[in-house]
This record gives structure tokens, sequence and C-alpha cells, in this order.
């Protein structure tokens, strides 16, 4: 039995491609027949015969996909398939000196849609000493003397919020988001420096979420926010 024959699933590409068509080929190969990650993955010479193309075009092809997390390769084993991290590429390119206006307006805007959609998430999971520490920033806000320090203020205050969730990726999201967050209040910012303030403080917001719902925290957040929208 030839190796096309031990993989008939993998359609021959019968014609000189760009390794481009080979990585679409495989992932839906790998779709297709169920592969999870740790599941060892055939040869490199084994695909290249089951696809009737060159080595080097599937190395190219497999190289995308390592780079991408979806492959690694594992002493005794081979390559296998890996789970990928969603937001390894997104932590390169998230750079405010590389992104235009609008690609950095519509992060922010994700990020608001975000902050008001995360109440049930809170309310769930929420701890005493995470209120604590919510207790603490609304007291250092209070003291704070300069915009810096409340912007600063505001950043960790948030930064909590989404760390109290519980889920890993969108706190490492909100991390991203940070230099965007920062560009549009740089923005914001009137003649004297200063920004509007929403309607519902920090302080009101962390009311909510001792004795609130997450019904009451959307509509206080989304009052917390209405400054940003209004700027967009």
């Amino acid at each position: 039995m030839t190796v096309s024959n031990a993989f008939p699933e993998i359609e021959p590409i019968l014609s000189t491609t760009m390794a481009d068509v080979v990585e679409e080929k495989l992932r839906t190969y790998f779709r297709d027949k169920g592969f999870s990650p740790g599941d060892a993955l055939p040869k490199e010479v084994e695909l290249a015969e089951a696809l009737q193309v060159s080595r080097n075009v599937v190395r190219e092809a497999l190289s995308r996909l390592r780079m991408l997390g979806m492959i690694e390769t594992r002493k005794r084993r081979g390559m296998i398939l890996a789970e990928p991290d969603v937001l390894s590429g997104l932590e390169r390119l998230l750079d405010p000196q590389l992104l235009g206006k609008d690609v950095m307006k519509q992060l922010f805007e994700l990020r608001l849609v975000l902050e008001i959609g995360m109440g049930d998430l809170l309310f769930m999971r929420r701890k005493e000493t995470d209120l604590q520490i919510l207790q603490q920033i609304v007291e250092d806000e209070l003291k704070a003397t300069s915009h810096v320090e409340r912007v600063e203020c505001d950043i960790r205050f948030h930064g909590t919020l989404y760390r109290m969730t519980g889920n890993e990726t969108l706190g490492r999201f909100q991390k991203l988001l940070v230099p965007m967050f920062q560009y549009i209040i740089e923005n914001e910012a009137g003649p004297d420096g200063q920004t509007a303030v929403g309607a519902v403080s920090h302080a009101g917001l962390l009311a909510i979420l001792r004795h609130g719902d997450p019904t009451s925290f959307r509509e206080a957040m989304k009052k917390h926010l209405d400054p940003h929208f209004l700027f967009l």
C-alpha cells in the first residue's frame, strides 16, 4: 500500500501550488479527521506524498502552522497537534504605533462592550478579598492629586474586574487593550487635561457589586462608561 493510499482523506494537489493551499488542506484534514491536541500527526514525507507536492512546500505550510501554535514537535513522538494560544498573535500586533485610529477606536469599543457584559461572571465569582482590593483602589482614587494618578486607579479598578471574572483569556485581552485605553483617554481630555466622568463612579460600581445584581451592574457600568460612548 502506498502512502497516498494510506491517507485517502487528504486530496492530492495535482499541480504546483502555493504553500497556503497546502496549509488550508492540512487544516481541513486535521479538523475533518477529528484530531485533538496531543494527537500524533503524519510525517512530513507522508504528507508530501499524499498531497503530491514537494517536501519544501509541505515544510513551509507546517512552519506556518507551527508559528500559529497549532503543531509542535516532541522527542520520540514527532509532530503533534497542539492547542494554539489564541491571543499570542494579538499580543505581537496590538501596538498603538502600528495601528490606525479607526482600528484603535474599534478595539476600544470592544472593551466597552465587554465591560458592560461581564456582570454575570462577576457576581458568580466575586470574593470578599477582591472587593477589598476594589475598595482600596477607590480610596486611592479619592486621594489622587493628579490626572495621571486617577487614570492609573481607573486602569487598576477595571483590570481587577477582568481578573475577578475568572476568565484568563478575558483578563489577558484586557491587558492587551490597556494601551488602546490610554490612547483614547489622551484624546478625550479637554483643554485642562481632564476627562469627563460618568454618572456612576467606581465607588458606586463597588456598592452594586456588594449589594446589587448583574442587571443593576450592567446598567451602572453603562452609565459609568457613557462619557466614552459620547466621545465615540
